[in-house]
């Protein structure tokens, strides 16, 4: 019967409105929560099928929830190096517990980006949450496996006190194209501490001292120097510590030497790489006497036929530069984050180390997603797998260090929602006691 019909569908626009009444509350009261997505009331009919065009089935109204979760919000700057925002698409990996080794169930998503350290100094937001990030090698390069098995909770005060081993020595010099040859020089010999540079048996015509670090974060000076040979566009060369008892030299390396053999040099003035010892540009394997493990250190010395690194021209032997690796870290100071969301932690000392790079998750439909506590999502069906990209690739936005994403709420578009789901719904109870007194006048009828 049409009226019974009538008064659920007065039932039905109760209970429609009630759940927008309750998408409309969430909005408003979540106007001030970083990274909050408005959800919107998307109403549909109900409708009972009816084959006959003289008559009519009342339905009634549905109200289904629309997440706008790929809705860009404010950017919104902030005092904290640790508040991240993401500008473009994306989300930020979190996880409820503080430990590697993530798997699929363990894990959301969020665009939530107020991370603070915690008592133990891993990263986590307002929810609890905790970034997760790719730990980078001393290289500074992230792991070739890029899946959720390799991510790690982000944490910077582990690295107090540690230290980094230097594995390069670039070198950028000139070496005299005019200088006299010395007499001596026929009596060179590197094998003979009495007739070497290192053994004192010859003074060098360039020499130039760099400082370098063991394992331990113990300090060491290796010692460049060189004398023009009798050979025309050749220098002999010898790397040793000083002092030699910094290292143990296996012969015919003596008074701590690390390498020996000669340069040569193009008649353009640029090293002739092809023509020099091989063995200088190799990896030297270091037998520190201090107790820390071995130290494989390349020099470098220049690029074949450019003038990069060590020169031959007619102007005063000099160390232009050098660039030497490995540091010993103090105390953690601060936390940068980049663009390209590497993190990079700053210590008392004044030296800086990267130390993870935060990805981006990136859905086909994150509209989709599962709302979850704390302002995150989890995938469902609807969104589709997710894929971790690094920011700026793969569609994904970079992140925005010092910078938080307000809520995507409008509130006067909110407070209009609201005047007209309250005028709906007092229709809806108009709707029913109307029906209520149409049925009251059925019962009437009998009397």
């Amino acid at each position: 019967m049409s009226l019974y019909a009538s008064l659920f569908s007065g039932v039905s626009g109760l209970s429609a409105n009630s759940s927008a009444m309750g998408m409309i509350s969430d909005n408003i009261v979540n106007i001030n929560t970083t990274g909050y997505k408005e959800t919107r009331a998307r109403f549909s009919t109900l409708v009972t099928e009816s084959r006959s065009s003289t008559s009519y089935s009342p339905g009634g109204v549905q109200a289904l929830p629309q997440s706008l979760i790929s809705r860009q919000g404010l950017l919104q700057s902030s005092t904290s190096a640790t508040d991240l925002g993401i500008d473009g698409a994306g989300f930020f990996v979190v996880s409820k517990a503080a430990a590697a080794g993530q798997s699929n169930s363990s894990i959301s998503f969020t665009r939530a980006g107020s991370f603070t350290p915690d008592d133990t100094g891993f990263l986590n937001n307002a929810a609890g949450l905790y970034l997760m990030g790719f730990p980078l090698d001393s290289a500074g390069n992230v792991p070739i496996n890029q899946e959720v098995s390799a991510l790690q909770p982000i944490n910077v005060s582990g690295l107090t006190g540690t230290a980094e081993s230097t594995t390069q020595v670039t070198l950028r010099a000139n070496l005299q194209s005019t200088q006299t040859i010395n007499a001596a020089i026929g009596t060179y010999d590197p094998t003979v501490a009495g007739t070497s540079m290192a053994g004192g048996g010859l003074s060098p015509d360039f020499q130039r001292n760099v400082q370098v670090f063991d394992a331990q974060g113990g300090t060491h000076t290796i010692t460049i120097a060189a004398i023009k040979s009798a050979t025309p566009n050749e220098w002999h060369v010898e790397l040793f510590a000083v002092p030699a008892t910094d290292v143990n030299a296996v012969g015919p390396l003596h008074s701590g030497q690390i390498a020996t053999g000669t340069l040569a040099f193009n008649t353009d003035g640029t090293i002739d790489v092809a023509a020099s010892t091989a063995g200088l540009f190799s990896a030297q394997t270091i037998d520190w006497t201090n107790g820390a493990s071995d130290s494989s250190m390349t020099f470098d010395f220049g690029t074949d036929g450019e003038s990069d690194g060590f020169t031959q021209f007619d102007s005063i032997s000099t160390l232009i530069s050098s660039s030497v690796d490995g540091a010993v870290f103090g105390n953690v100071t601060g936390v940068s984050i980049s663009e390209e969301g590497v993190v990079t932690a700053l210590f008392d000392n004044g030296l800086t180390r990267a130390v993870a790079k935060v990805p981006l998750a990136t859905f086909q439909n994150p509209d989709g997603l599962n709302r979850e506590q704390g302002n995150s999502y989890t995938r469902s069906d609807n969104s589709g797998i997710f894929t971790l990209q690094l920011a700026g690739t793969g569609g994904a936005g970079f992140v925005a260090p010092s910078t938080l994403e307000a809520s995507t709420v409008d509130l006067a578009n909110e407070f209009t929602q609201l005047i007209t789901t309250q005028r709906a719904f007092s229709a809806s109870t108009k709707i029913i006691t109307t029906a209520d007194e149409m049925l009251d006048e059925l019962n009437r009828i009998k009397r």
